[in-house]
């Protein structure tokens, strides 16, 4: 940690503040990964979440039950986070093991590597574009924009962006925008989200079957909402925000998207924890190859990266973020749905 402070350190020239490419090479001391910290991270995170899953399972405690089955989906969130981390590369890169762990968990998680891995990096190539950012994100529409689209067009967009879309991100982001749409579109390139649909399918089937409904409402249900709800609204936020900026290609920076267009989400530790720290996304966002442990160190120390626009989970700033609807060009942000003649 030391000497990946003062290799940033060193890069500093005359101590003002870096940007553009001087910016993210003063991150890259920080984008290696400590391998006995990220095998403990995933193993330990592993071992809670099927210990949690097995309480679920045989504790015949309603309230326990209940209480271990949001365990879970909290867990498993962390889990989705490092998987997440992993496929950019920024933990275990050289690690076959680890790569075919994460492709499975992949498959569990409703989240296949193909789509994954395609999606995500389009999403951090193209971050904060108006147009071409829509995929693996949210689609943006300007004002102008979305007043002229007609009517069917208007209610895809405002269905794709609706807190309720986000809040069912199991169903809608997950299980149809991650497993099924990609298969129908493209099967051969897809076969793993056919797989993970059938495996989905498959332990749904396990748990009635051995178990019943209830254990499989409290094993596999309300876990997964409980997970793709608040992956849903933290990727949502963290791109959707009052401050938040959209450029044309013109205007256009690798920077410029990661500080301007990328939010920093303050929680508490423990959901910092449950997170694994994709809270620092402005950060994550400059260099996606920095391990989730050591965001933390990168805010302390690089000063260009300690006044980030900011959000929270307080029920203010979640209404502040979904009550955003359109790119506005002439007031340069996000505004409410503007009134129609049509």
């Amino acid at each position: 940690m030391t000497s990946g402070l003062a290799l940033a350190d060193s890069i500093t020239l005359g101590g003002r503040n870096r940007t553009g490419t001087e910016l993210i090479l003063a991150t890259k001391p920080f984008a290696v990964d400590n391998t006995a910290k990220s095998w403990w991270c995933i193993l330990s995170t592993f071992s809670l979440w099927l210990a949690v899953i097995a309480g679920t399972l045989w504790i015949p405690y309603l309230p326990v039950k209940i209480a271990l089955s949001i365990l879970s989906g909290l867990l498993l969130l962390r889990l989705f986070v490092i998987y997440h981390d992993q496929q950019h590369n920024a933990i275990l890169p050289t690690s076959k093991v680890a790569e075919w762990l994460m492709r499975g968990f992949g498959i569990l998680a409703l989240s296949p590597s193909s789509i994954w891995r395609s999606s995500h990096n389009h999403h951090h190539n193209h971050n904060s574009k108006i147009k071409g950012s829509h995929i693996g994100s949210f689609p943006i529409m300007t004002k102008e924009h979305y007043l002229k689209a007609s009517k069917s067009a208007r209610f895809i967009y405002l269905f794709m962006r609706h807190p309720l879309t986000i809040l069912f991100g199991y169903f809608f982001v997950f299980l149809h925008g991650m497993c099924l749409r990609p298969f129908v579109m493209k099967p051969r390139q897809h076969l793993d989200c056919l797989l993970a649909l059938l495996v989905h399918a498959g332990i749904a089937v396990a748990l009635v079957h051995f178990f019943g409904w209830q254990i499989w409402l409290l094993t596999q249900v309300i876990p997964h909402f409980i997970t793709y709800a608040i992956g849903s609204y933290l990727f949502y936020a963290q791109h959707n925000f009052p401050d938040v900026a959209f450029y044309e290609k013109a205007g256009w920076t690798y920077e410029r998207a990661a500080l301007d267009s990328s939010s920093y989400m303050k929680t508490s530790k423990l959901m910092a924890w449950f997170s694994a720290n994709i809270g620092y996304h402005h950060i994550h966002h400059l260099n996606a190859r920095i391990p989730f442990y050591r965001l933390p160190e990168v805010l302390k120390a690089m000063p260009e990266l300690q006044k980030p626009k900011i959000t929270t989970l307080s029920p203010r700033d979640i209404f502040r973020c979904l009550r955003l609807k359109v790119w506005d060009t002439e007031l340069q942000r996000m505004v409410p749905l503007p009134s129609t003649t049509r």
